[in-house]
Formats: C-alpha cells, structure tokens, sequence
C-alpha cells in the first residue's frame, strides 16, 4: 500500500511539474507576442509617433510597447534598416512595426514577415524589413496588409503607419494569424536594398557606413573578419589609415591616420581609432568626441581601409 501510495504522489508530482512546465511556455509564448516595438523617422515634435501608439493601444491595450528609435534619418530607407538589424536581436521575440516610408500612397506594398525566430515585422515592401528578418532566423512567411478588417475604418494615403501598419501590429499582437491579413508572397519578390557589400582586396578593404550614432560613432557595413581577410590580423595599436573610396576629401582631409583600438579609452582624448562596435561590425570613432562631425561622414558614405 505505502509502495503505491509513494509512487501515486511521485506521478502526481510529475504531472504538476509538466502541468507548470506548459503554463510556464505558454506564459513565455503570450508575453513574446504582447511586445510591439516601434521604429520610424517621424521625430517626436508632432503626434505622429503618439497617434501610432494609441491605434494600437487601443485594440491591444495590454501590450508592452519598446520605442527603438524615431530619429532616423528622413526618407532615409537604408539607415533604419541598419538601426533595426543592430537593435532587433536584443529585443524579445515579438511584432516590430518599422515604418520609413518614402513612398507612402503609391504601389509600394504593405507587408507583414514572419522569421524563424517567431517575430512578426510590419512595414513597406522597401527593403527597410529585411536585413533584421534574415538576422532573426530568415523570413518564414509574408503576406500583403489588405484585408479591412485589420486596417482603421479611413485610410489616409499620407499616413499608413497610423492608419494600416499599426493596426495590423496590434491584431497580430492579439493572435490574429498572419495569413489573415491578405495574400501570401513569396519572399524573393519583396524589394532589397541596393547596399554594397564591403569589397575585399589584398592590402584594401573598401565598406560602406552603415550609421552614425548619438555620438558621432560611424559603424560600417563590414565585420573584423573582412579587415583581417583583406589586410591581416590586427592587435591593438596597429596603424591603419581611412580614405574615401572615390578620392574625395573628408573633409578637407585627403585621409585620416588612425590607429586599432580595443576601446575608445584606449585612445587620447580627440584621437580618432577603429575597433570592433558593440553590434560585432568596424566601428570608427573619436575618443570624445564626434567622427561623423569631425570628417563629414554619414550613411552610405564608402571608405576604403588600408595599413599605414
């Protein structure tokens, strides 16, 4: 009797710690869905910003909104797609409404991504999403924003942030399934961005910027690993020098000597230097005190690294 009364309890046991077990995941898989973070370039000296967040309170009024950034550069497509492959990876798994939408009320599409890692991305078809959803495990899924049910009642053609992507964050948000929303797209349709990958040559390695940030910080679309491909491995201290790739000045400077940093410390004050950035790409900087101001440099902008 006491041998099967112990090994009742035991099963009872397992049972409820299975039974947890479930809540728990389910629990993990609701507050995932309930995160909405926004990114745009629409500043926060009008309401749009505001507007945005009250559509979607108000048909999700319990979701944990995450304001990423809504100083993009305007209309500038390619640096919010770099702000949102930085930022992205850090946040919960959840609905990321972006909106840098220069072509706002033409046939550019509405679309909503699923990635592999279970995040819904809201935005235009173009390109601002997809750099962030291949970092997030790839695109599983997108379809188109049509269906009425999911948008607010009036559309503007000015204001599809407020009056279609933020809506569609916010029923997603609320488990309305993706497919919902419209028709399914195959995922080599969507619109890419014309960024040039870093171009490796032996002593030479030319990268784009990708962003500047509150700083003056300049990351550039290129990792150590391309550094180390096209010059060699580098250790603190070691000389390298920036040009522009095209032979234009920076400004009114035909290059800048610099040198290999671990840290921005590692440099005087006023000392330019390179290192690896916090989001594992080639930063450059000027210990305190801002590169992008001090060699006019800004998104886009192609740079060529080479050893002094």
């Amino acid at each position: 009797m006491h041998a099967r009364a112990g090994a009742a309890q035991t099963l009872g046991r397992l049972r409820h710690k299975r039974s947890r077990g479930r809540i728990a995941a389910a629990t993990m898989r609701r507050v995932a869905a309930r995160v909405v973070s926004l990114l745009t370039d629409f500043g926060v000296a009008d309401p749009s910003v505001a507007a945005c967040k009250g559509v979607i309170l108000r048909i999700a009024p319990d979701v944990r909104l995450i304001d990423i950034s809504h100083g993009i550069a305007r209309h500038c497509v390619a640096h919010g797609a770099a702000i949102l492959w930085a930022a992205l990876p850090y946040l919960p798994a959840g609905i990321h409404l972006a909106v840098v939408d220069p072509g706002v009320g033409t046939e550019r599409r509405a679309i909503a991504l699923r990635t592999g890692r279970g995040d819904h991305l809201v935005g235009p078809d173009n390109g601002l999403l997809l750099p962030a959803a291949e970092r997030l495990g790839g695109i599983v899924a997108a379809h188109l924003l049509e269906r009425p049910a999911y948008r607010l009642a009036s559309v503007s053609r000015t204001f599809h942030a407020r009056d279609i992507f933020a809506p569609a964050a916010a029923h997603l948000a609320q488990g309305v399934p993706l497919d919902a929303f419209g028709p399914a797209l195959d995922p080599a349709s969507l619109i890419r961005l014309e960024i040039l990958d870093p171009t490796l040559s032996p002593g030479r390695l030319d990268a784009s910027v990708a962003f500047v940030d509150t700083w003056g910080n300049v990351q550039l679309l290129a990792e150590p690993a391309d550094l180390e491909a096209a010059i060699g491995g580098v250790s603190n201290g070691d000389q390298l020098r920036i040009e522009a790739a095209d032979g234009s000045s920076l400004h009114g400077l035909d290059g800048i000597d610099l040198r290999w940093r671990l840290t921005y410390g590692d440099a005087a004050p006023g000392e330019p230097l390179i290192c690896l950035d916090s989001y594992g790409r080639l930063g450059l900087a000027v210990n305190l005190d801002s590169a992008a101001a001090k060699f006019g440099l800004e998104a886009n902008r192609r740079l060529r690294i080479t050893r002094r």
